[in-house]
């Protein structure tokens, strides 16, 4: 067979076998999952005390639900659900996902955020889901969005409608883990739009925004002030990882 044909027909199986793995992706033991019982019960332990907009972790004292920062500038969203902070080993997971294709990660993912959903006391359910859009570019070289791939199984979860399309790039970004934090909030302004279908998708609606890491929320911010702009009348931000701050 010539080398090329066979790196053809190699190269889906490669993809695959990737995401479809059989042995923890933390400690490499065989288990039929992603992540083993033992693994998530020592990494994956979630703070008990966050902010309710912001989902950053307060002190087990604080006499607020809120931060500091959400009481003095409170964002476009109502609030957040977050599953664990980011840091290791959940970092490496994440990373796995978006540039080593583990898509069998999402599953986890989408279990992960459900759990965290199902302990927030009387949270409002929302009336459908969407995932935070890539650019062109970025999902032409990635091929997936790591955010889509865990809001597909966290809809089906929770018996909430998907709508992939709703949000849409109107411009590319540089990625904003590259940039400091005071540079952020531009790069996003106004990089969101609705898509044609979703406008009348999202009026006197409570949305739900899926993100696989909320770093200083001014992403998500962004797009929730769209989809305020359009009358949702509720967005909640549902981020598998909150960056803690330095």
């Amino acid at each position: 067979m010539l080398p090329a044909l066979r790196h053809c027909l190699r190269h889906p199986l490669e993809r695959l076998r990737a995401a479809l793995p059989c042995n923890c992706a933390l400690c490499g033991r065989g288990c039929g999952a992603a992540l083993c019982a033992d693994c998530g019960a020592r990494y994956l332990r979630t703070a008990s005390c966050r902010c309710e907009c912001c989902g950053l972790r307060l002190p087990e004292s604080s006499a607020s639900p809120l931060c500091g920062a959400c009481l003095a500038h409170p964002p476009a969203f109502d609030c957040s659900v977050v599953a664990s902070d980011y840091a290791p080993p959940l970092d490496r997971l994440v990373l796995d996902l978006k540039f080593g294709a583990q898509l069998a990660l999402a599953p986890l993912f989408a279990a992960l955020l459900e759990a965290a959903i199902m302990r927030r006391d009387g949270l409002p359910m929302p009336d459908l889901l969407t995932a935070v859009p890539l650019g062109a570019s970025r999902l032409a070289e990635r091929g997936f969005n790591q955010s889509l791939e865990i809001a597909r199984p966290l809809a089906r979860r929770l018996g909430i409608p998907l709508e992939k399309r709703l949000l849409v790039r109107s411009r590319e970004t540089v990625p904003q883990s590259l940039l400091p934090h005071r540079e952020r909030r531009a790069n996003v302004r106004r990089a969101f739009t609705l898509s044609p279908a979703g406008i009348a998708l999202v009026r006197g609606r409570h949305v739900a925004v899926v993100d696989d890491v909320m770093t200083t929320g001014e992403t998500l911010d962004a797009a929730a002030a769209v989809l305020k702009r359009f009358g949702a009348v509720r967005v909640t931000c549902l981020a598998l990882a909150r960056t803690p701050p330095k």
